[in-house]
């Protein structure tokens, strides 16, 4: 429910803040689940109260999402992105009534995780809001227990220069710099009129332990003259002050504030890391982005494999995988 980047003009001070790359090893096999582990909640757009399973899958599935209640099965990719219209949509390639909707933080859980296999049961058509970050997923994802897979896990490697913009808004997927190890590197700047949120900007390189640390309690926000719209629109029906952080001017109004000063930023690099998990395997590149949104983190995607020479499969691609955007 995050309020619009691409129509707020920048004013104040940018708040400049960067993490210092981790050395956490290279994830070499891919995981998935232990054991199935379940959670009930409310949609943060429909309302509607929605039971969702994670369920283990095998090697080189991908992760998948089975509305129960429809008997459809929806990839987790790019190519299968319907809207993107304040969160991201997943709906079937033949079938497009047939969605799921908000999926970037649990994708995001997913991928800040690294687990590339599961089979995701939900019987609505949204993925439960919970908190309003990926927290939650997270705990249960570590509650079901994360297994290795024997099989070698599929990376992208980005060979060039891919960059999507609109008005002063951008998002640029490039090639790791010379020297650094192979790994994600982000970069992320906001610019918001509401004084709460100012500018920000935040930097990491997206691996387990960091993405549980950094990004994961960060939570989706708005600001509060746009909530009348958007529940005129059909939309943040579910949305409330528990799983939401709502801003009016220079007020943040939930009770318990901000989890950390620049939660903002980081919720939109959570975001931006659940929108590109749905590449189908983990990138490997560096990605730098200014007033970025769900749009746009689509659009790069689909620039990225519109041309076979902006990538490679690195270090094995598996059969199958990513067939769509080969």
């Amino acid at each position: 429910m995050d309020g619009s980047l691409d129509t707020i003009p920048a004013t104040g001070p940018a708040t400049e803040i960067s993490v210092p790359a981790r050395s956490e090893p290279e994830i070499v096999a891919q995981r998935s689940l232990k054991s199935s582990i379940g959670c009930v909640g409310v949609g943060l757009h429909s309302g509607q109260r929605v039971q969702m399973t994670f369920r283990p899958a095998p090697a080189g599935s991908g992760i998948v999402f089975r509305r129960t209640d429809l008997r459809i099965d929806i990839p987790a990719r790019f190519d299968h992105v319907a809207a993107t219209r304040l969160c991201t949509v997943l709906a079937a390639a033949d079938q497009p009534d047939a969605s799921v909707g908000t999926v970037e933080h649990l994708m995001a859980a997913l991928a800040g995780c690294a687990v590339d296999n599961l089979l995701i049961e939900i019987d609505g058509p949204e993925v439960p809001i919970l908190d309003g970050s990926a927290a939650s997923f997270v705990f249960l994802l570590e509650c079901a227990g994360i297994v290795e897979q024997e099989a070698p896990r599929a990376a992208i490697e980005i060979l060039r220069p891919v960059r999507v913009e609109e008005d002063d808004a951008f998002v640029e997927l490039r090639p790791r710099e010379r020297g650094t190890a192979p790994g994600f590197d982000m970069e992320l700047s906001i610019a918001f009129d509401a004084p709460a949120i100012g500018e920000q900007s935040f930097a990491i390189r997206l691996a387990p332990e960091a993405f549980r640390q950094e990004l994961a309690r960060a939570r989706t926000f708005t600001v509060a003259s746009e909530i009348a719209g958007l529940k005129a629109a059909g939309l943040a029906r579910g949305g409330s002050l528990e799983n939401a952080v709502v801003v009016d001017d220079t007020r943040v109004l939930n009770p318990g504030g901000l989890r950390m000063p620049d939660e903002f930023v980081r919720h939109k690099l959570l975001d931006a890391v659940g929108d590109l998990a749905l590449a189908g395997a983990a990138l490997r590149g560096r990605l730098v982005a200014h007033r970025s949104g769900h749009t746009l983190n689509n659009r790069v995607l689909r620039a990225l494999f519109a041309d076979p020479a902006n990538w490679r499969p690195a270090p094995a691609a598996l059969p199958g995988w990513l067939s769509a955007a080969a």
